[in-house]
């Protein structure tokens, strides 16, 4: 399923829910752009004034000054506004990507790798807010600051405003030049960035193997390839950005010299460039408030093409196809409240590689409170069965049902209540012992943690630790085998009426291995069981499903 959510949506939602703000920045950018022109249009009169032998008004001169310290104190709340606007656009962003996270296949956290991922929510939502705060506003603020000033040169100098106008099309021809080559500078960055975010926590991870193995040279170079990758695209683009302001400043210069050239030679070059003294005092004054915007534009560019590589990463971040919605109907108390088998599949084929499969016309009942255990070579789909009973996947054909309902159609919400999951290895979250147990879930009292720790017979260990269940959490703390159980109390916590172990004990030695069948044996009580554990099967009797090479 493919949702019509893309960034242009978020922006647009953004900016109507924060509507007083995004008026009142409108507002700010265009008395900005107005009081821009104020001040030498006020020097010309001034000057004028004093060429004519006149002198200078107070009054004038005071409002010169309160004209420039006005601007001062808009552009300011100018730039206020514009970070505010950002912040906005980038928690908009931010909380629909975690939307849309939640609504992704289980396909796509195989196939991708966890800091990419990663980098998409940090780095490049942080340059929505620089397009915004840096980028696109600016740059249309900075762009109508140019506009209107151009409008008033044409009007007092013709000659002068035909100059700007021919020098314009130069200056547009080398911005969208340094635009495009720096936006695949930007890109190349980003890939860089992306692999050493992926690497780093793998790295970390592995860092004991990689000691063993003697691979640090290895790691080494693979780090420097995509670091010098990185580099040189960053490099490419600070080039670039580092002469667009030099030309800029060199055109400046070359059109205030032809126009005082002009201005003072005398004849049909005065008559074309025709102005007085004040005139020419405001014109230069023009021109350096021209091609400041400009020079600001230029280093505006480079945050805008960044936030435009990290922009089309977001967007095909928010167009990725999502899993099938879910029925908001069924609850957990009415599937266990349903007749029929447990678990049902019926003619289930699926493969994760459509040429290569790894179930193919599966077919097994589970009846409410039998230990089944899954058998079979490596890769025959014991581990697959789980993930579609899960609702992680959904088959390529039949059905897989839990309860009478599509395993892929029961609410996220709801499946705590129906599934007890144990994993080979204990995966904690952050936080106290209690926390590892009730993964935050404000559904379960203490009363309930202990109960379930009770039930995995960890809670006199638990009940001994410094602070009880309010100790923070530290792999340290447990054994391995009191992970397990840990794991195994976690699962029972929301008393499941399902329980699906994957090898459980297979990381275990014999005694430690005891210990946690026996707490199975006690968390199996009332329990449909559905297990990949020989010594489970051996210990608890039960059916085996032998699932075909």
């Amino acid at each position: 399923m493919k949702r019509k959510d893309g960034l242009t949506a978020v922006v647009r939602g953004a900016a109507a829910r924060a509507l007083p703000l995004t008026i009142g920045l409108g507002v700010c950018i265009a008395v900005s752009v107005l009081l821009a022109l104020l001040p030498p249009l006020v020097l010309e009169r001034i000057v004028d004034s004093l060429t004519a032998g006149g002198g200078v008004q107070l009054a004038m001169a005071v409002f010169y000054f309160a004209a420039l310290a006005l601007s001062g104190i808009v552009d300011s709340a100018k730039e206020l506004l514009i970070a505010a606007f950002g912040q906005k656009i980038t928690h908009a962003v931010r909380s629909r990507m975690c939307a849309k996270l939640s609504r992704l296949p289980a396909s796509y956290f195989a196939e991708n790798d966890p800091g990419a991922t990663a980098s998409r929510f940090v780095n490049d939502v942080d340059t929505v807010e620089e397009l915004f705060a840096s980028g696109v506003i600016s740059m249309f603020a900075d762009a109508c600051r140019v506009v209107g000033i151009l409008a008033v040169i044409f009007v007092k100098s013709r000659g002068l405003g035909l100059l700007m106008l021919a020098a314009t099309p130069l200056l547009f021809g080398v911005t969208r030049l340094f635009q495009k080559r720096m936006l695949a500078a930007q890109l190349q960055n980003r890939a860089a960035v992306a692999r050493v975010s992926h690497w780093l926590p793998e790295t970390m991870q592995n860092i004991r193997m990689i000691h063993t193995l003697g691979k640090e040279g290895y790691m080494e170079r693979r780090y420097d390839e995509a670091v010098q990758q990185s580099y040189r695209a960053l490099e490419r683009s600070n080039f670039y950005d580092s002469i667009y302001s030099p030309i800029i400043l060199t055109v400046s210069a070359v059109l205030v010299g032809i126009l005082m050239t002009g201005a003072a030679s005398g004849g049909a070059a005065q008559r074309f460039f025709g102005m007085t003294v004040g005139t020419a005092v405001a014109m230069v004054a023009y021109v350096g408030k021209v091609f400041s915007p400009l020079e600001s534009i230029g280093m505006e560019i480079q945050s805008i093409q960044s936030a435009v590589a990290g922009v089309r990463r977001i967007g095909d971040f928010l167009d990725l196809p999502e899993r099938a919605p879910a029925d908001a109907a069924l609850t957990a108390a009415a599937l266990r409240a349903a007749p029929g088998p447990c678990v049902e599949f019926s003619g289930v084929s699926f493969a994760y590689d459509p040429g290569t499969p790894v179930l193919q016309n599966c077919s097994f009942a589970v009846q409410r409170g039998e230990t089944v255990t899954f058998t079979g070579r490596t890769g025959a789909g014991k581990s697959t069965v789980f993930k579609l009973i899960l609702g992680l996947y959904s088959p390529q054909a039949g059905s897989a049902r839990v309860c009478g309902a599509a395993a892929a159609a029961i609410p996220d919400s709801q499946k705590r209540a129906l599934f007890g999951y144990v994993e080979q290895q204990f995966r904690p979250v952050p936080g106290t012992v209690a926390d590892q147990i009730s993964l935050y879930d404000p559904g379960l009292t203490r009363g309930r943690l202990e109960q379930a720790a009770r039930v995995a017979g960890l809670h006199p260990a638990i009940e001994a630790l410094a602070r009880g269940y309010d100790t923070p959490f530290a792999p340290q703390l447990f054994s391995q085998g009191q992970l397990q159980l840990l794991a195994i109390a976690r699962a029972v916590a929301a008393d499941p009426p399902i329980l699906l172990l994957d090898e459980i004990t297979a990381n275990l030695d014999a005694r430690t291995e005891e210990t946690v069948l026996a707490a199975l044996q006690s968390a199996s009580r009332n329990r449909t069981v559905l297990s990949i554990s020989h010594r489970l099967y051996e210990k608890n009797g039960g059916r085996q499903i032998a699932l075909a090479d």
